[in-house]
């Protein structure tokens, strides 16, 4: 697929890095030439100094032969007027990052007006999946499938849970449960595992089930999820404003502190129900003047990652019970995660998922990518022309660290074992590592 993208920002260059890798033909514009020249000197593609609006950039970069352009500029305008530029120009399909929550009940008009295949708004990405966090509160992650029908949480396994020191096969007979664990995080590697692996303290677990079951799970090992009543929030940008609607919405009391004075006015019009504080984040006198220690949940998420860090740390000594950080870089990911903080947010790898997800086809429902993409949980529908409906699975032949997790068919939801099969119309939930899959024939043949 030749792929053009406008913007070589952070997610930009994130997006032509993952693209590039599942062999794309990948061309970035952009006017810095700083920014280009990173991309140039560490990615396999092709890029142009120039605007994103300029026909001319765009004819020189072959619009009219592209299959896909993404516009991900600072500028929301930028990117419409990139987008209607280049479906005027021939290219396929195009996808818009908006951001601006001005935009926000406006966006279906906009897709129309502008005929847009898709648009991205990683603030309001990052908003749900805080929610969804916060909704399950003793997982460090939370992935909804199947229309919300199947869960993916994340856990750490810790010395009091008695899991620890178990063979996955053995845990069926002790402990009745029906979710699988499908993925494991041991030393930041990623493993896919079988019956005969065993589980360590400070692994860190992917459990995939139907959410009351997985709710059952968590109760049997002591990592009930609890009920969020109060929140606080540093940083006071475009998540603040989505994730404190959303939140207050959800019947939870919100406090916001922001550095800047103008954004606290703006904040307190956009979210008349919480409470807007002026001050810094990162001061310990002034979270503990605003009972740090008896919020439920804290969430840093001013621009600055060093910041989020200071404050999320600052929280955690001081008993919040849990504390989610903000990462725009994501080599911070691991690093934040080490310090203790619960939970982290990169609303640059959400942006990255969706877009991928759309890039792969409309088979793929849901991705969700785990240490940049080492392993990959999708979604996929079976379509009628699948060669491996109505097979069992122990003929499949899948390859290894290759498994098929969870079968959603009608109401019912299913953990397969070896004599169940795929039937049309299912929703396929498959774990696999170091291997894009756009279609459940990419993930075996049958034998």
């Amino acid at each position: 697929m030749k792929i053009i993208i406008i913007g070589a920002g952070k997610v930009g260059y994130n997006l032509a890095e993952n693209l590039s890798k599942s062999n794309h033909d990948v061309i970035i514009i952009d006017k810095n030439y700083a920014a280009l020249s990173k991309a140039e000197e560490n990615l396999e593609v092709l890029c142009i100094k120039g605007s994103g609006v300029s026909t001319n950039i765009l004819m020189e970069a072959g619009i009219d032969t592209a299959d896909l352009l993404i516009a991900v500029t600072s500028s929301d305008e930028v990117n419409m007027v990139c987008c209607l530029t280049a479906k005027k120009l021939g290219v396929k399909h195009t996808i818009a990052r908006i951001r601006d929550h001005e935009y926000a009940h406006e966006l279906l008009l906009l897709k129309e007006e502008l005929g847009l295949d898709l648009i991205i708004n990683p603030e309001q990405a990052a908003a749900d999946e805080i929610a969804n966090v916060l909704n399950f509160s003793s997982a460090i992650n939370v992935e909804n499938f199947a229309k919300g029908r199947v869960k993916m949480i994340e856990i750490m396994v810790t010395e009091d849970m008695p899991m620890r020191g178990m063979r996955l096969k053995d845990m069926g007979s002790k402990f009745e449960s029906s979710v699988l664990i499908g993925v494991v995080i041991r030393n930041d590697e990623v493993i896919v595992p079988n019956g005969d692996f065993i589980i360590n303290e400070n692994d860190n677990i992917y459990i995939i089930g139907q959410p009351s079951h997985l709710y059952n799970f968590c109760k049997m090992f002591g990592k009930v999820p609890q009920k969020i009543r109060n929140v606080m929030i540093v940083g006071g940008g475009r998540i603040a404003v989505y994730l404190g609607k959303l939140l207050v919405e959800m019947g939870m009391k919100v406090k916001v502190i922001e550095i800047d004075r103008e954004k606290c006015i703006q904040l307190s019009e956009l979210i008349p129900e919480a409470l807007i504080i002026h001050g810094d984040g990162t001061d310990e006198e002034l979270l503990r003047s605003e009972n740090i220690d008896e919020m439920d949940a804290f969430i840093a998420m001013t621009g600055m990652d060093e910041e989020n860090m200071m404050a999320a740390l600052i929280a955690k000594h001081n008993g919040a019970k849990k504390v989610i950080s903000k990462a725009s870089r994501i080599n911070y990911i691991s690093i934040i995660k080490s310090l203790g903080i619960d939970s982290v947010i990169s609303p640059k790898q959400i942006t990255s998922n969706q877009i991928l997800k759309y890039v792969r086809g409309n088979s793929v429902e849901s991705l969700y990518r785990i240490i940049e993409g080492q392993a990959e949980i999708t979604e996929i529908v079976a379509e009628p022309e699948s060669k491996i409906l109505n097979t069992k699975i122990k003929k499949l032949g899948l390859p290894k660290d290759t498994i098929i997790a969870t079968i959603v068919r009608k109401n019912e939801v299913v953990i397969p074992h070896g004599n169940d099969i795929i039937k049309e119309g299912d929703r396929v939930i498959v774990i696999s590592k170091n291997k894009n899959i756009s279609s459940l024939d990419e993930v075996a043949e049958v034998s």
